[in-house]
């Protein structure tokens, strides 16, 4: 898939110790100053790209997929006893597993860009862009 054809720019001036940091965090991420910067931005909590299909087809993804494991688990651990699941109680736990699903994706999506900030040579105590 070739990449979106960017036409914009950001720019910001730093000082020389910075500049020397950044490119340093670029360098132990094995991508260009531009490439880390980038990532760095986009990953930042609450960047979310519009009109992005892709990444909400994978936060569904994500969501359906985290239900069906809670759905899963508990049938798996109840055959295990040899226990059945009345009717009642199973419609109960599609609810409860479809009720937190988009909760549980987001805390997982979030750890993953938490994961690549830190991949990106991103220190965990640097300040963050607050969420709008």
């Amino acid at each position: 898939m070739k990449a979106p054809l960017r036409t914009k720019s950001i720019g910001t001036k730093v000082s020389e110790e910075e500049f020397a940091a950044l490119e340093e965090c670029a360098r132990r991420a094995d991508m260009t100053l531009s490439e880390w910067v980038r990532a760095v931005l986009l990953a930042a909590p609450g960047v979310e790209l519009p009109d992005d299909e892709a990444a909400l087809a994978g936060r569904v993804a994500v969501a359906e997929v985290l239900a069906l494991r809670t759905l899963l688990l508990n049938l798996f651990f109840r055959s295990a006893k040899g226990e059945a699941i009345p009717e009642p109680e199973m419609r109960a736990l599609i609810e409860r597993a479809d009720a937190v699903k988009g909760d549980r994706a987001r805390e997982r999506l979030e750890a993953e860009r938490s994961q690549a900030r830190t991949q990106a040579g991103v220190p965990a105590g640097e300040p963050q862009a607050e969420e709008v």
